[in-house]
């Protein structure tokens, strides 16, 4: 499995946005995105530690893989 960015709030959005998600809300510095039935939250923060993109990545049901393809790297 190939290691996880550092990426920005704004990039996640992007890359999860080219996979079918679409911002549903916001309250504050998250924003939740939606693909169907399943979900995921997005802090909007400068950098997101990957810990927490890896997170948010089981959150949306979403492999390292598809989302590295997404993101472009």
């Amino acid at each position: 499995m190939p290691k996880l960015p550092v990426v920005s709030g704004k990039e996640c959005r992007k890359a999860l946005g080219r996979l079918g998600f679409e911002e549903s809300r916001q309250h504050g510095s998250h924003v939740v995105m939606k693909r169907g039935e399943s979900g995921c939250v997005v802090p909007a923060h400068f950098e997101i530690k990957t810990g927490t993109l890896s997170g948010i990545l089981k959150q949306a049901g979403v492999s390292v893989e598809e989302f590295l393809e997404a993101l472009g790297r």
